[in-house]
């Protein structure tokens, strides 16, 4: 009966040990997730070296804004009359000294500007030339990278700008069961130095808090594996397979030893 209750044990052990349970698959789990998520803000995009910005001009006077967009500069008056102007934005791309050639303006250093400031920006110099100028700015290029514990890793390009780090996820197929949601690394470049990296705790709801909920262009998103999956990464990975085998035998073995006793 001893040896019978040693067996019975060791097999329990060994399954226990085998399936260790998976824990924080749920993402912001902790309490008042919705009062987090309300104070999520939006600051927009900050423009990069290589951006390749979509940029159009509009006024009353659609001869008099006709040298400032790059795809009407060139336009006889007569194309513009007979409404042969291309409506297509004009397409910029930041130089690594951080500006634009725009027409008429020259260069223009847009590095480090949202979107919303080099609109203004562009409006105010504009002014000395048109009455009431209109500029419209939107991103080409918004591509990001998910790597890592996810389905669909690579880089990924968003037709939306403001992008977060779930929807970011969600391009990559979500995480895998051995994502750890508590350690995703953000990597993002930075100017004269090196780059930053900063770990986001998923499981929390207070990730809406953080600067870094907001994704930026270029951005690389990095999904550790859990400790269950380094484990088997770092050891035989048909450990947990001869683990399975060998309880299963021994609880076999268990029951044909208490059959006999009887």
């Amino acid at each position: 009966m001893k040896l019978l209750n040693i067996a019975f044990l060791l097999c329990i052990a060994m399954l226990f040990f085998a399936c260790k349970p998976k824990q924080n698959m749920v993402y912001m789990s902790t309490h008042n997730p919705d009062e987090e998520i309300a104070k999520a803000k939006y600051e927009g995009l900050h423009i990069q070296e290589g951006d390749q910005l979509l940029i159009l001009v509009s006024a009353l006077d659609n001869i008099a804004v006709r040298p400032f967009n790059l795809n009407t500069m060139n336009q006889t008056n007569s194309e513009a009359k007979s409404g042969g102007a291309n409506t297509v934005p004009s397409e910029y791309t930041v130089t690594p000294e951080g500006n634009i050639n725009f027409p008429t303006l020259g260069e223009v250093y847009v590095k480090g500007m949202t979107q919303t400031q080099l609109r203004s920006d562009l409006e105010n110099r504009l002014k000395r030339y048109l009455t009431d100028p209109l500029v419209s700015v939107s991103l080409k290029n918004f591509n990001i990278s998910v790597l890592g514990e996810v389905k669909a890793p690579g880089q990924k390009e968003s037709a939306s700008q403001k992008l977060n780090v779930f929807q970011a996820l969600a391009l990559a197929g979500d995480m895998t069961e051995s994502g750890d949601r508590k350690k995703v690394k953000l990597i993002r470049a930075q100017d004269g130095g090196a780059d930053l990296v900063v770990n986001l705790d998923l499981s929390s709801s207070g990730i809406t808090n953080s600067p870094y909920y907001y994704l930026q262009q270029n951005d690389i998103l990095y999904v550790e594996p859990d400790e269950n999956r380094q484990i088997a990464a770092n050891n035989n990975p048909n450990r947990a397979l001869w683990f399975q085998i060998g309880g299963a035998a021994l609880a076999v073995l268990t029951l044909i030893i208490s059959l006999t006793r009887k």
